[in-house]
């Protein structure tokens, strides 16, 4: 999600044991122009953006059907929340981004985890028919995108995704839970009006997490011929902190919006004694979209 558009990660769920004996390799489709993930966005969405716990994995692995022979790509890969955890479970990894800072963070993720089957490749929804040679068609088991699918174009990917994913394999969209400040509480009401006075813009997209855009999503894939919908959804409670607030919110900033260094202390008094409080309780609703190929 993406405050214009408008965390520390979960260890492994799996069994599967780490030998880190080789480098991670990052190649790239071809040369990319920079998003807004850029920088010390990069730097607090690695830090501070949701992860994904043991519970929401689980339930993505079964209604995939993978396991440790599975070879999945996570498409908009971000600093690896997603892809890292996966890696734990399956035979191999491919995470792409279009953004060169996240992907370097993202590497480092994989690292600290010991994880020597994933690869990382600097690239965008429109670069995937750039794929197909590197890995082959009809290979893959599945194709993950998570919190990423409003930044691409939907029918266009899935189509795409039809020619690299195998007969009975799937393409999952994740959600990971509404704005931080559009939920229906009253610390999220006293942060969106916060930001809007900052930002002197009204916020109300909702990143792909609307039932909108989800029916779109659902419409795209069985036109693509993904036709075997299976939804599912995981809740979890997570308490976080001011400075881990602050810090989400952060990631989700452009960069030419976040506060400059001296501007951000009085940003966070600001927000502080707004909100009033220093930990904040989020029920954090994950979806799952799942689409398989018919065998």
């Amino acid at each position: 999600m993406h405050i214009q558009a408008v965390k520390p990660r979960t260890g492994t769920v799996c069994s599967r044991r780490y030998h880190c004996t080789a480098d991670v390799v990052l190649v790239m489709l071809r040369p990319m122009t920079t998003s807004s993930f850029t920088g010390p966005i990069a730097e607090y969405y690695a830090e501070f953006r949701r992860g994904y716990p043991p519970p929401v994995i689980d339930r993505l692995m079964a209604a995939l059907d993978l396991d440790d022979r599975s070879r999945v790509l996570d498409l908009g890969c971000g600093t690896g929340q997603l892809t890292v955890p996966l890696a734990a479970c399956t035979r191999s990894v491919l995470g792409v981004d279009i953004e060169a800072d996240m992907l370097r963070l993202a590497r480092r993720a994989g690292q600290d985890a010991g994880a020597d089957n994933i690869t990382w490749m600097l690239g965008a929804d429109s670069d995937l028919g750039a794929l197909a040679p590197w890995v082959g068609e009809h290979v893959l088991d599945a194709v993950t995108i998570g919190q990423a699918p409003h930044w691409m174009d939907p029918p266009r990917l899935f189509r795409a995704l039809r020619r690299l994913v195998r007969p009975g394999g799937g393409v999952a969209v994740i959600t990971n839970g509404t704005p931080q400040w559009l939920q229906d509480v009253p610390w999220s009401r006293a942060l969106r009006r916060h930001l809007e006075a900052w930002l002197g813009i009204q916020l109300t997209a909702r990143c792909g997490t609307d039932p909108s855009s989800r029916r779109a999503y659902r419409e795209a894939l069985i036109a693509a011929g993904f036709d075997q919908i299976i939804d599912a959804a995981v809740t979890y409670r997570e308490d976080l902190t001011f400075a881990q607030l602050v810090g989400s919110v952060y990631s989700a900033m452009p960069l030419d919006q976040l506060p400059q260094p001296d501007e951000r202390e009085a940003f966070e008094q600001q927000l502080r004694d707004a909100l009033g409080a220093s930990t904040f309780a989020e029920h954090v609703p994950v979806t799952l979209l799942v689409g398989r190929r018919g065998t």
